[in-house]
């Protein structure tokens, strides 16, 4: 299982990299002024962030005790990709109306865009990161003589 420093990293290096990407990418094509996007963005994955390490926790903790192991089938990573994007829809979708000063329903169109880009760039981005950072294997209980 991966250590907090490893969950930390993870978080910290897929919310910039996230950031960097969305925050002009939804200013352009939502045709709003990129400061009003990036606070959104930045609030956005402050939030995502704590969800990422708390999710991440459970689901690995529910895949040791469900399966035994950590690796993840690609239908595996994308029932993990969209259960977070679900959850985290959830919340931001109040906030984007009432920053953005639009109806729900437009608040809505926004955050499952966004929650479309992240969920391929989770994908992506989990599964680079495994292949750069492997996951340790267990390590073994201490003999009992």
């Amino acid at each position: 299982m991966r250590n907090t420093a490893d969950r930390i990293r993870h978080a910290l290096s897929f919310e910039v990299t996230g950031l960097l990407l969305v925050a002009p990418l939804g200013a352009w094509l939502y045709d709003m002024p990129l400061h009003d996007m990036g606070v959104v963005s930045v609030v956005s994955a402050t939030i995502a962030m704590l969800w990422n390490y708390l999710y991440n926790l459970l689901f690995d903790h529910a895949m040791l005790r469900l399966v035994g192991h950590l690796r993840k089938t690609p239908m595996l990573r994308l029932a993990h990709a969209v259960l977070f994007e679900a959850g985290l829809l959830t919340v931001l979708m109040p906030f984007i109306a009432w920053h953005l000063g639009v109806s729900l329903m437009q608040a809505f169109v926004m955050d499952v865009s966004f929650s479309l880009f992240y969920l391929i760039f989770a994908l992506g981005f989990n599964w680079a990161y495994d292949l750069i950072f492997p996951v340790p294997p267990p390590r073994a209980a201490p003999s009992q003589i």
